[in-house]
């Protein structure tokens, strides 16, 4: 039975016999084809085989390459590789798609999206907007988070799920928009627009979970960027899968290798702040009641000690010391004016000789000028008519020199 056979009066045709007979005919009509597009999706399977779909701006075809093709094709491709392929076109039951087994693949330069995101990253980058001095901070603790992504994607459950883990009851505004297909790039750039400006949160997360260079090439728009750069508040970008790179990356305040991570890294760990807390408010209550102990330390020894518990026996111990301190003293200044005495005796004793009083009883005499009072040592030492006192030892005699006196010394 063909393709154009009609079924049997009494009997349908079943899915596998109409897939059968479609591969028959693709596998018939088109057994050499040949055709240029760009890789996307590529996968290389564990058995060797590779899983790809080539496109155009307008259409996308699904392709696998078996394992000895791939070697002989010289390995891996990428995603937009533009590439010129030869093979046949045949059906897979299974999901009932047609495809291209490729037996050779060559490559014929970077796919047009790829070129595309490339130009536009090297313009944003010749006009600084990567620069690391203009991005700013993550806030350590934000009042609240925004989200731009689509609301019904694993992007944002896993965003919603990490972040009442980490920081249960930090309120999470979601602006919905879509993250693929024409026009979801105008909607997220609404996004950050407007919810960066609400001042409703304090950090923004756009971003949408992994796929080819195709799922994502709305975060590569250039109004999107600029949209992203001119926000009010610090964005993060977390686009696709670890290996996955947009513009949005490039141009926002952090990047985030996936959705989840973006969650982790907006906010600290609420159980972990509240644990340093905790712990400084533990330290702040040690020094404060540390020198509090200290001194209720010392008063317990002060009214422990012998000289609280016994004040009398304290101040008669204090009297008997003052007392032996004095009895000393007393000692010390008795045995100084003992030497002092003795001192004064023995000098007494060595001047005596030297006394003029003794001199004087034994009968001489001191004789001074009247008017000076000056000693007078020989009789030459005066003239006729001077003032003389002649000092004996019980009184003082007072004359006129009546002669010159030839003066022995002259």
């Amino acid at each position: 039975m063909s393709l154009l056979d009609p079924a049997p009066a009494n009997r349908p045709t079943t899915v596998s016999q109409l897939t059968a007979q479609l591969r028959l005919f693709l596998e018939e009509r088109f057994q050499r084809v040949w055709v240029e597009g760009e890789i996307s999706n590529w996968t290389l399977a564990a058995s060797g085989h590779a899983y790809f779909a080539l496109k155009d701006e307008g259409a996308l075809l699904s392709a696998v390459m078996w394992r000895s093709a791939v070697g002989k094709a010289g390995g891996a491709f990428r995603d937009g590789d533009r590439v010129e392929a030869r093979g046949r076109l045949s059906v897979y039951d299974r999901r009932g798609q047609y495809q291209l087994v490729v037996d050779s693949l060559k490559p014929l330069g970077e796919g047009l999206l790829f070129r595309r995101f490339l130009e536009l990253k090297e313009k944003l980058e010749r006009e600084g907007l990567f620069d690391p001095g203009r991005k700013r901070a993550i806030p350590a603790l934000p009042g609240a988070v925004g989200v731009v992504t689509s609301p019904t994607g694993a992007a944002i459950r896993d965003i919603l799920s990490v972040l009442q883990r980490r920081a249960p009851g930090l309120p999470v505004f979601i602006w919905p928009a879509r993250v693929q297909g024409d026009g979801a790039a105008a909607e997220i750039a609404a996004g950050v627009h407007r919810l960066s400006r609400s001042g409703l949160v304090d950090v923004l997360i756009v971003g949408r979970g992994g796929g080819s260079l195709e799922d994502l090439w709305e975060f590569n728009n250039e109004a999107l960027a600029r949209e992203i750069v001119a926000a009010p508040i610090p964005v993060i970008s977390a686009v696709g899968h670890e290996v996955d790179f947009s513009i949005s990356d490039f141009v926002a305040d952090l990047r985030a290798p996936t959705p989840s991570a973006a969650a982790e890294l907006v906010c600290a760990d609420h159980a972990a702040f509240l644990d340093r807390v905790r712990e400084c408010v533990r330290a702040l209550d040690r020094a404060a009641t540390a020198p509090l102990v200290d001194a209720r330390h010392r008063l317990r020894a002060a009214l422990s000690s012998y000289g609280l518990r016994e004040p009398e026996a304290r101040l008669r111990l204090a009297q008997q010391r003052a007392d032996d301190s004095l009895r000393r003293l007393d000692a010390v200044l008795d045995r100084r004016v003992a030497e002092v005495r003795h001192r004064v005796a023995a000098a007494r004793s060595g001047l005596g000789g030297h006394d003029p009083a003794l001199i004087l009883k034994k009968g001489y005499a001191i004789v001074r000028t009247a008017k000076e009072g000056r000693v007078v040592t020989h009789a030459g030492s005066v003239r006729k008519g001077a003032h003389i006192r002649t000092e004996l030892v019980d009184g003082t005699i007072r004359s006129v020199v009546t002669d010159d006196v030839p003066d022995l010394f002259e």
